[in-house]
C-alpha cells in the first residue's frame, strides 16, 4: 500500500465541502438518526485512496467504517470499497467528499495499471514514471494514484532532481553540452543529471557529455530505437527514457524499442471510476 494522506489535508477537504455544516439534513431534521453507507464499485478497478475515505468518514463524526480493499488492489465490478455507520448528519457530511476522492484516484491508478501492464507487454519489468503534469495542489492524491497502479513518479518537483530542458538550453547560447555538464556535477554533486533529446543527434550529443540519463521527447518508437544504437556504441551508456505521447496504446511499442524506463503523464487524464453509494436507516 501506499503512503497515507495525513488527517490535516482530510479535514481541509471536509471544510472545503462543508465549512457550515450540512443544510439539507439539518433541515430535514434527521440528523441523530443512525445509518449505513456502503461504497462500491460499478466497474472493475485498481482501488485507491480507500484508506483516505475511511478516515474521512471517521473525522466526519460516523461511529464506524471499514475499508473492504486497499489502495493497489483489483476490485470486481460490484464490489465493495468501504463501509460506513454512525448518524446521518456524519454520513452525509463525509459521503461525497469520501466517494468523489476514491473515484478519482481509483481512476488514475486504474489507468496507471493498463499503462505498465501495457508497457511489460513489450519488455518485461520495464518501469513507467508518471510525471509531475497533474492538477497543481493534487500532488499527495495524484503520487498516490499513480503508485497504487504500479508506476513510479518522474520528478517529485523542481527541488528533487536534475532535467535539462530546452527551455534551459535556451539560455546557454554556444556553450557546449560537456561544459554545463560539468557545471551541473559541481553545483548539484549528489544529483544525477538527466537531458532531455528532442532528437536522435541530440540524444547522441548529450550522451556522449557524460549525462546520466537522456529522455527522448515525442520521438516515434523507430526513431527511439534509433536512439538506443546510436547511444548504445557509446564507451558509457546512460540511462534511456521517452517521453511524450506515451499511452496504453503505444507502450508496448516504445518498450520493445530498448529504453529503460517510459514516462507518461496520461494516467492523469483518467476519467474517474465509478463508485455508487447506497445509505440504509438502521
Amino acid at each position: 500500500m501506499p503512503y497515507l494522506i495525513p488527517d490535516d489535508r482530510l479535514v481541509a477537504m471536509l471544510r472545503e465541502d462543508a465549512p457550515y455544516g450540512d443544510l439539507t439534513t439539518r433541515g430535514l431534521a434527521i440528523g441523530e438518526r443512525s445509518g449505513q453507507a456502503t461504497f462500491r464499485t460499478r466497474s472493475t478497478v485498481t482501488a485507491c485512496c480507500t484508506e483516505e475515505a475511511e478516515r474521512i468518514m471517521l473525522l466526519a463524526g460516523c461511529t464506524a467504517a471499514r475499508r473492504k480493499a486497499s489502495s493497489g488492489a483489483l476490485v470486481d465490478e460490484g464490489g465493495d470499497l468501504l463501509i460506513a455507520e454512525g448518524p446521518a448528519e456524519a454520513i452525509h457530511l463525509g459521503m461525497k467528499v469520501a466517494q468523489t476522492l476514491m473515484e478519482i484516484a481509483s481512476g488514475v491508478a486504474t489507468r496507471a495499471r493498463r499503462i505498465l501492464s501495457a508497457a511489460r507487454q513489450g519488455r518485461p519489468n520495464i518501469a513507467v514514471a508518471c510525471t509531475r503534469k497533474h492538477l497543481p495542489g493534487a500532488k499527495d492524491v495524484m503520487l498516490k494514484a499513480i503508485t497504487a497502479g504500479g508506476c513510479v513518479p518522474h520528478r517529485l518537483g523542481l527541488s528533487d532532481s536534475v532535467l535539462v530542458f530546452a527551455q534551459h538550453r535556451a539560455f546557454l547560447g554556444r556553450t557546449p553540452p560537456h561544459l554545463w555538464v560539468e557545471q551541473l556535477r559541481i553545483a548539484q554533486p549528489e544529483r544525477k543529471i538527466e537531458v532531455e533529446a528532442e532528437t536522435v543527434d541530440e540524444a547522441a550529443q548529450f550522451a556522449a557529455a557524460g549525462v546520466d540519463a537522456v529522455q527522448l521527447d515525442k520521438l516515434t518508437p523507430e526513431q527511439v530505437a534509433e536512439a538506443v544504437r546510436a547511444i548504445a556504441r557509446l564507451p558509457r551508456r546512460p540511462l534511456i527514457a521517452v517521453a511524450g505521447g506515451v499511452t496504453e496504446k503505444n507502450a508496448a511499442e516504445y518498450a520493445a524499442a530498448g529504453v529503460d524506463l517510459l514516462v507518461t503523464s496520461a494516467a492523469y487524464a483518467a476519467p474517474p471510476a465509478d463508485v455508487s453509494v447506497s445509505v440504509t436507516s438502521v
